[in-house]
């Protein structure tokens, strides 16, 4: 992330219980102002307390004056969303990076939306863009019960709107709620059936149903978001690990990696602050610009067509593939 990305101090204007353990945040800027313009796919950069975590802008990006997220209270968390959950409330303030944008609603004729649990969040923004636009499309979001499904009302909002041609006059779609305990899990093979030509998959969840839409998809059709490395493979887990040099241009500092330290801990070692998050190659925080050299790039964020070009890299996880790196840090 480059070292000059502007930070806010957002106030929590509202937060709203979305479903079970599920919190919507609705934050503004203390004096009224517009905020930055964001697209579907979006995230921001929260620090809440000593933790600072991504989420997805889950509101309407017509709204030039509100951004909204959707926290989970997630037991296995490393602490921000418990700190959400109870200790954040209206009237604090909390510090604020991005929008970013990683996942993002690329042009399609048609669109299939597959979410399952929190990760509705991205999917219910685009859908309503899919709306707008007047573009066919069919979403599909999975969850435990029923109870635990956020955002149930305007999901059948959406609905409702999809069977008169959606928000636009030249088109519509279809919105399906599947609780696994009424339903069982999602028909993903029905799903993904005669998808129409060109029509692009965006889905975002839990790893299992990543993994399983992946195997269904054709290439180059899917677009996904994940919440965690697959426990498998994991992207750091490379072959021929080599020790290489980093040279900070905009710090004047040189450092070594050796095979067992990543870019972002050797960096950091030698007194530069990057900010992270995951440091496991899917949030993006860390995505620094390269100036120099080749990087191996090990995320699970970037394109292909990304990794090609070598502009940037997430330094939590990749590496170099050439005899030094020049960042811009």
């Amino acid at each position: 992330m480059p070292a000059e990305e502007p930070r806010h101090e957002l106030l929590v204007h509202r937060m709203t219980r979305e479903a079970e353990g599920v919190l919507s945040v609705e934050l503004s800027d203390p004096g009224g102002k517009p905020l930055p313009p964001w697209e579907p796919g979006a995230h921001l950069d929260i620090r809440l307390g000593e933790h600072l975590r991504q989420y997805s802008l889950c509101g309407d990006p017509a709204d030039a004056f509100a951004y909204r997220v959707a926290i989970l209270d997630e037991p296995s968390s490393r602490g921000g969303s418990r700190y959400a959950h109870t200790v954040l409330r209206p009237g604090d303030t909390v510090t604020v990076t991005g929008p970013r944008n990683h996942f993002a609603l690329e042009e399609a004729p048609a669109y299939v939306f597959v979410a399952g649990g929190i990760g509705i969040t991205p999917i219910l923004a685009m859908a309503r863009a899919a709306s707008r636009r007047g573009v066919p499309y069919t979403l599909v979001h999975g969850g435990r019960t029923r109870a635990s499904m956020a955002f149930g009302a305007e999901l059948a909002e959406l609905a409702q709107l999809a069977e008169h041609g959606g928000l636009s006059e030249h088109g519509g779609g279809s919105v399906v709620r599947h609780p696994q305990d009424e339903k069982g899990h999602i028909d993903l093979g029905a799903a993904l059936s005669d998808l129409p030509p060109g029509a692009l998959v965006y889905c975002c969840g839990p790893e299992p149903l990543l993994t399983a839409v992946e195997a269904l998809c054709p290439p180059g059709r899917l677009r996904v978001e994940r919440f965690s490395a697959p426990a498998a493979g994991k992207p750091q887990d490379g072959p021929g690990d080599t020790a290489f040099e980093v040279e900070c241009r905009a710090s004047g500092v040189t450092v070594g990696v050796d095979t067992s330290t990543s870019v972002l801990d050797a960096v950091r070692a030698a007194g530069i602050a990057v900010a992270s998050s995951c440091e496991e190659g899917i949030c993006g925080t860390c995505e620094t610009r390269v100036l120099a050299g080749v990087p191996d790039h090990r995320d699970l964020l970037l394109s292909d067509v990304e990794h090609a070009a070598g502009a940037t890299m997430m330094i939590c996880v990749s590496r170099c593939a050439s005899d030094r790196l020049v960042l811009d840090l």
